[in-house]
């Protein structure tokens, strides 16, 4: 019976002792990946970001503004009144399609259907979520978006493929 006690109390002194964490081997080669990562990222990005220019410098028939949130836009038809537009919360219906740079389409508006969408509080196109709430009720707007800002390195698992900057063409149809 002593021998049973004995047994518990040294496994009871093993099993609080404290595990010390294993440290890296090399803790300068994960750094230098990252910064290596993040260099090639922000090339690939600028090579991306020079192609979009090329095709907005082609189309001289539109006049193309340049977001902060690193998307470009053209508007088809602008509305002049003081009319509100989208906020965080409000339900917005759009029509939108889908085409890459060149023109071809990828999604048309038929196939994408009437999209009700809660703004900012469902997940949607990044760029789109942003461009939505520069929209008032009946424009048309041309966004030009750079894969960083769409369907990324993975695509759309679909007909948008890998790092594919897209263009897309919405109609806000009304805002509740």
């Amino acid at each position: 019976m002593k021998i049973r006690i004995l047994i518990f109390i040294c496994f009871l002194c093993l099993g609080c002792s404290k595990v010390e964490p294993r440290k890296p081997i090399n803790p300068k080669k994960s750094t230098t990946i990252l910064k290596e990562t993040i260099k090639e990222s922000i090339r690939l990005n600028t090579i991306e970001d020079d192609k979009i220019l090329n095709i907005i410098k082609l189309d001289s028939t539109k006049i193309y503004q340049v977001s902060p949130n690193g998307f470009w836009y053209t508007y088809i038809n602008k509305k002049e009144e003081n009319t509100p537009t989208p906020i965080t919360g409000d339900e917005v219906s759009i029509e939108y399609n889908i085409t890459d740079l060149q023109g071809g389409i990828i999604y048309t508006k038929e196939e994408l259907g009437l999209k009700n969408y809660k703004v900012d509080k469902e997940d949607f196109i990044s760029a789109l979520q942003t461009g939505i709430k520069l929209m008032k009720v009946g424009e048309t707007i041309t966004f030009v978006i750079p894969s960083y800002n769409a369907f990324g390195i993975s695509g759309d698992g679909n007909k948008i493929g890998i790092n594919q900057s897209i263009k897309s063409t919405v109609t806000l149809i009304n805002i509740k």
